[in-house]
């Protein structure tokens, strides 16, 4: 078969299927994605994968968490996962080039680069990395996530790092979005308390499941996003032995700091935000700490449905 180029740029043939799609090492019953490289393991930080829902706001939560890290002294590495490479924009106030891009300048020899081409230093000095995707209809995220990994640990980075935090692409639909669960000590899901993003997030529980039996990942918990009531939510982590980490209220102050290009704490004062950033602080300590691993089951796409899709 013909090595085809995308129309954006020479893209090497290993991203088309970069953690499977042939042959090698299996990560778990049915999957055709390639183990882990030893290599490319995060050792001596504590790292979290968030997932959720696309729209639901990852980013902002991501982005306010790390900065609730670092205010509390951490050293932060954030590293977005997303084609739209907008994870650390109000980190940075500013859409950062891709390591994608970066790789692009210098024709796809990482040798050639340097810190600061693909890490840019955002608020109180969370290290921001967007990894970028491959052009559309061309390639697997992970492979980008690899590239990612792997320039991170020839710099040195991530062993200088107290915690990293991978935010990523929407549900988990196919292995290269789920690669950063091959890191991860802990996955956390970010959902509203409607269906729709319940139902994501039953993917998401049953993604974990399947890396939890090859590598360390385990389920943390849930943070509720622009949520009034927690109803829904409530029933669905009762039916799956799912717990809830934080709650953040739907407040128009949250969604103005994206717009300012603003974490919550650079936000005015406000009696609202304050508890908000409160919220953030207390999510960051107790992580640190440590958090239990859930052993959540996630339930067929009926019994969601006889749950909560009905009255």
């Amino acid at each position: 078969m013909n090595d085809i180029s995308p129309q954006a740029g020479a893209f090497p043939a290993a991203a088309r299927c970069a953690t499977g799609c042939g042959d090698g090492d299996g990560d778990g019953e049915g999957s055709v994605q390639v183990a882990l490289d030893p290599a490319l393991r995060i050792d001596g930080a504590k790292v979290f994968a968030i997932y959720g829902k696309g729209g639901i706001g990852k980013s902002t939560t991501s982005s306010n968490l790390s900065a609730a890290f670092a205010l509390q002294g951490r050293r932060v590495l954030q590293i977005g996962c997303d084609p739209k490479h907008d994870s650390t924009f109000t980190l940075t106030k500013r859409l950062v080039p891709t390591v994608i891009d970066a790789l692009e300048g210098v024709d796809f020899h990482p040798e050639e680069l340097r810190v600061e081409d693909f890490v840019y230093e955002g608020f109180a000095g969370v290290q921001c990395v967007e990894a970028g995707g491959p052009p559309a209809g061309t390639g697997c995220g992970g492979y980008v996530v690899g590239q990612t990994v792997k320039l991170l640990k020839e710099h040195h980075l991530l062993e200088e790092s107290d915690v990293v935090i991978f935010d990523v692409l929407g549900d988990v639909v196919c292995g290269g979005f789920a690669a950063p669960l091959q890191h991860a000590d802990r996955a956390l899901i970010v959902t509203a308390n409607d269906f729709d993003s319940i139902f994501a997030m039953n993917r998401i529980v049953a993604a974990i499941g399947a890396k939890a039996r090859n590598y360390g990942v385990r389920l943390g918990g849930v943070i509720a996003n622009r949520s009034a009531a927690v109803d829904q939510l409530a029933k669905y982590n009762e039916a799956t032995g799912l717990s809830t980490l934080a709650r953040f209220p739907d407040l128009d102050a949250i969604r103005r700091s994206r717009l300012k290009k603003s974490v919550v704490f650079e936000m005015e004062d406000a009696p609202e935000l304050d508890a908000v950033r409160t919220a953030y602080l207390d999510l960051a300590a107790s992580l640190w700490a440590g958090v239990e691993p859930l052993a959540a089951v996630p339930l067929r796409d009926r019994e969601i449905f006889d749950l909560l899709g009905f009255e």
